[in-house]
């Protein structure tokens, strides 16, 4: 007897365990995902942008005074004018807004700060050389 007390009670008390548990509908928020064109994502690709426009009026000033580009990838771009100068940039710097997407989008937030901020760098040495060997 004592034995089939204790079974009820601790079915019972199982029973209220779960209930209890099932009745809490709340669940922890899940981690809030972070939006691609956030203000730090818009001012560093606003600088890449700036630093693409430098360096194409730099690479077409370089032209006209008889420097050559030293990229042979874009080369044949380039050196078609303003409209090969355009595609160039922005090939370049679609390059860099889908890298940074795809990595956002995969969740490697910090890597994507990483790249950006690489190509900046990058940029800004291209736009330094330039401005360097012009004045």
């Amino acid at each position: 007897m004592k034995s089939a007390l204790f079974t009820v009670l601790l079915l019972v008390g199982a029973a209220q365990a779960q209930q209890g548990f099932v009745a809490n509908p709340s669940l922890p928020n899940a981690p809030s995902t972070r939006k691609f064109w956030s203000y730090e994502n818009k001012l560093d690709f606003s600088i890449l942008a700036g630093q693409i426009t430098v360096d194409a009026i730099t690479t077409q000033k370089g032209l006209s005074e008889g420097y050559r580009e030293s990229n042979p990838v874009i080369r044949p771009l380039v050196t078609r004018g303003a409209a090969g100068e355009a595609a160039a940039s922005s090939l370049g710097f679609g390059f860099a807004l889908g890298t940074a997407y795809v990595l956002h989008r995969t969740h490697h937030y910090k890597a994507e700060r990483i790249a950006t901020r690489a190509m900046i760098t990058v940029e800004g040495g291209f736009v330094a050389n330039n401005l360097y060997r012009l004045y």
